[in-house]
């Protein structure tokens, strides 16, 4: 486990900063905005999450003596730069969307105000962490759409690197999700864990049925079987043959899944197994979890496609400076002006406009003081970090049940056509104003 999060990060950011403290500006007060130009793939909407994460490692980037020495041999800093990071801890104030809001095109989720050299280096911290965890909220968002009333539990911890499978565990859980696999995830955010058995269990055993007394034995009736190891229908009986008809569950992760899961609620029916609840795995997406609508399914398991692949396209946030302080006090407004690369300069303000039924209408964005609400909009940006202190509540386990309630309501919020799986324009326009 890292004691600092100093190092995760992308050379450019020192170099910046040497060059600025060179230079002379490197204290000049400025503002930093995370945003993201379009949301991905035609979707209706992003989900903002990570924030708790995030919150954590800027407290934890801090420079000891074997960083800076490692940075000084590789000519990365010089002394004066070294020197500067001994003593860095980031001072200023970060205000932000609330974990599990939703987001739209140049939606300004993050802004980070300080010096141009306490911001500058947390970049690419404030990037990784955001990206990813939006991302996978995002797509977890979709698939509890696509479930509906039914639970949907993420396992892919074997899909993602060992430290993302936690991240994306906490992410998917705050967009929805019922339960983990993930025992990281769970000793550390308070998030439900499930989980039973592989076919390696299964092929342990001489028999299926030895397999599954052995499950039964050890955990009673109230767990759930694999039972299409070998074939499900004598899966299935087997189930119901060892453990009877009270049997919790059975797990089908093969085969053509509609046809398969009709069947085996028949069988289970026949047998007199009518409370065996059948939970689906198999690669879901939310497409595939869209096309199990009318099947008799209880419960999805979803693992690649919610923490990597096809599932997550990123989510596409940038960090761009907007304003900064000149020597004079005044400030100035900055933006980038490449082609398809602009944004609005300036410190922005953001509220969501919403009809008297209280649906969201519209993403007000302002650049400056302007601020007009009427009693139907809300506030968007929350205070994170004031003066380089974390405000309470917003970081450990009370924060991920907080994004997740959080989430409830502002999607609750939207109008239909953000329930929509197919590609199409925002669910609300952004409006600059």
């Amino acid at each position: 486990m890292l004691s600092t999060s100093a190092l995760l990060t992308d050379r450019y950011e020192l170099t910046m900063l040497r060059a600025a403290i060179q230079s002379g500006k490197a204290n000049r007060k400025g503002v930093f905005e995370v945003f993201s130009r379009n949301l991905t793939r035609g979707r209706r909407y992003g989900v903002f999450a990570g924030t708790g994460r995030l919150l954590e490692l800027i407290q934890q980037f801090r420079f000891s003596n074997d960083e800076i020495s490692w940075l000084l041999q590789e000519d990365i800093v010089d002394q004066k730069t070294a020197d500067w990071l001994s003593s860095y801890k980031f001072t200023g104030d970060v205000y932000g969307y609330a974990e599990g809001e939703l987001y739209f095109p140049y939606s300004p989720v993050l802004i980070v105000e300080s010096t141009f050299a306490e911001a500058v280096i947390l970049e690419t911290l404030i990037l990784s962490v955001l990206n990813y965890d939006s991302a996978v909220a995002s797509a977890a968002s979709r698939m509890v759409t696509a479930a509906g009333s039914r639970s949907v539990s993420e396992m892919g911890s074997r899909r993602t690197g060992e430290s993302s499978a936690v991240a994306a565990a906490r992410a998917a859980y705050i967009a929805g999700f019922s339960a983990t696999s993930n025992l990281e995830a769970g000793r550390s955010f308070g998030i439900p864990t499930m989980g039973t058995a592989s076919h390696a269990f299964t092929l342990l055993h001489d028999t299926e049925q030895e397999a599954f007394r052995a499950q039964l034995d050890a955990f009673g009736e109230d767990t759930t079987f694999l039972v299409d190891t070998y074939n499900i229908e004598a899966g299935i009986q087997n189930a119901i043959a060892v453990a009877g008809t009270n049997l919790a569950g059975v797990r089908i992760d093969s085969g053509d899944l509609p046809t398969e899961v009709a069947k085996a609620r028949k069988l289970l029916d026949k047998l007199g197994a009518t409370r065996t609840k059948i939970t689906v795995t198999n690669d879901l997406d939310e497409f595939a979890i869209a096309s199990l609508a009318a099947a008799p399914v209880d419960a999805y398991g979803v693992g690649t496609s919610v923490v990597t692949g096809s599932g997550v396209p990123a989510a596409g946030f940038v960090y761009k400076m907007v304003a900064y302080e000149n020597e004079s006090g005044e400030w100035l407004a900055v933006s980038k002006q490449s082609a398809k690369k602009t944004n609005l300069g300036g410190r922005k303000q953001a509220w969501r406009s919403h009809d008297d039924k209280g649906i969201a209408v519209a993403e007000m964005v302002s650049s400056g003081e302007t601020n007009h609400k009427n009693e139907h909009d809300r506030q968007l940006l929350v205070p994170l970090i004031v003066q380089g202190k974390v405000q309470l509540g917003l970081t450990g386990k009370p924060a991920v049940q907080s994004a997740r309630d959080h989430h409830v309501q502002a999607k609750a919020a939207m109008p239909p056509s953000a329930q929509r799986l197919t590609k199409g324009d925002p669910a609300i326009p952004t409006k600059f104003v």
